[in-house]
């Protein structure tokens, strides 16, 4: 960013023009960088346009002659940034001379009560992940959120993990997790079939509710799971009771959120006492599962920044 500022000077050219000049544009998606990693997708102009918008950048020059009338020095900072979040694939990892795999795995265990389990090689140490994890099942199921519990990192439970870092909890072990979900709600599917006469095609899952299309016979996921452990009536010749998957995933790609952070300050010369005036971030983070989290998390990065800058 200093790089672009000072060739901005030179050019005696606005900053944010000479940032708009070198954004990839959306059409060149997918992207191969240089070195190596293929950008899938992102429209990083239309996200800086967003953010000097509602930064009011354009006017920038009114507010920092007003400080200096009044013996004040302020400034504005523009960042662009591209982050190769959810980390893997094994493949890079391999080619970079890595010793170890970038996939993570899930498991899904069903009670009889239809109380359910998660195990994860992902560990939560403040990202709320006992949340977001929740969610997921609970919003795919149809399982209250109170009848979750989400275990993660204990070797002595998980089948194999690599861990939380790089921003690929939700990324990679989420993915995991939906996977081992889809293998549940399809041996529940044939389960349902069974219990309904019908053909496992017939059959459809939602809000937690399997249904015979065309039909008003309806079973509940609770119901579905207290026969897969009871099976008093269950299709022994084609599967085994219980409601018990494991999945793992490793990604094809990183997933790279992106975004631009705008910050404007004021500093008093006599005394160099920086004020932090205002801060606006424009963030493509993906698939947003609790908004809360996000933003939250949002919060914590920039107390972080704030802190190391100054």
């Amino acid at each position: 960013e200093r790089l672009a500022d000072k060739a901005a000077r030179e050019l005696c050219m606005d900053r944010a023009e000479i940032r708009r000049r070198n954004l990839i544009p959306p059409e060149a998606m997918p992207y191969k960088t240089p070195i190596g990693p293929i950008y899938d997708c992102g429209n990083f102009p239309q996200i800086m346009e967003r953010t000097l918008k509602i930064s009011d950048y354009e006017n920038f020059e009114s507010r920092r002659v007003s400080a200096e009338k009044e013996g004040r020095l302020r400034g504005i900072g523009i960042a662009n940034y591209i982050d190769s979040s959810g980390v893997a694939p094994s493949r890079l990892a391999g080619a970079a001379g890595g010793r170890l795999g970038l996939f993570e795995s899930a498991q899904v265990r069903v009670n009889s009560d239809s109380g359910i389990q998660i195990f994860l090689g992902t560990h939560n140490h403040g990202q709320a992940h006992e949340t977001t994890f929740a969610q997921i099942v609970s919003d795919r199921l149809g399982v209250p959120i109170d009848r979750i519990d989400v275990l993660e990192g204990d070797t002595a439970m998980v089948p194999a993990g690599t861990g939380t870092f790089g921003s690929r909890s939700i990324a990679v072990g989420g993915s995991a997790l939906v996977r081992a979900i889809d293998r549940i709600i399809a041996k529940s599917k044939r389960i349902a079939a069974h219990l309904l006469e019908a053909a496992d095609e017939d059959v459809k899952f939602r809000d937690g509710v399997f249904t015979v299309t065309g039909t008003d016979r309806t079973l509940s996921f609770k119901e579905v799971a207290h026969t897969a452990l009871v099976p008093h009536n269950f299709p022994h010749e084609e599967l085994e009771p219980g409601l018990d998957e494991t999945s793992v995933y490793d990604p094809p790609n990183f997933a790279f959120s992106n975004g631009t952070h705008v910050c404007e300050i004021e500093i008093d010369p006599e005394t160099g006492t920086v004020e932090l005036m205002d801060y606006w971030v424009v963030d493509d983070v993906g698939t947003v599962i609790n908004p809360m989290v996000v933003e939250g998390q949002i919060h914590g990065g920039l107390a972080q920044g704030i802190g190391q800058a100054l």
